[in-house]
């Protein structure tokens, strides 16, 4: 599913219009891009925790020469799913 997809599978679940519904996804996203660039996290309990992790610095391989190279550590974005998304993914009756 993409953006186009999401906003219309939600306007018509909300009964919202198209035009609100992808001003309200954006808001999220920049709230969501904003919050985690400060290191926070956002909890929607019942679905998922959206964090920031660290990645520490690590030996690689260029895969094109094959020479050894050194990969820098960095923070990462990442979603963890809930219990009530895992078992609806996993068809399980709650």
């Amino acid at each position: 599913m993409n953006k186009t997809e999401l906003v219309d599978a939600i306007a018509k679940k909300t009964k919202q219009s198209k035009v609100a519904t992808a001003a309200t996804i954006k808001a999220f996203m920049e709230v969501a891009t904003a919050t985690l660039k400060k290191g926070e996290s956002i909890q929607l309990i019942g679905f998922g925790t959206f964090e920031v992790r660290k990645r520490a610095a690590r030996n690689g391989k260029n895969p094109a020469t094959g020479e050894p190279i050194q990969i820098p550590a960095s923070k990462v974005a990442a979603f963890k799913a809930g219990q009530s998304l895992k078992d609806a993914v996993n068809s399980k009756k709650k």
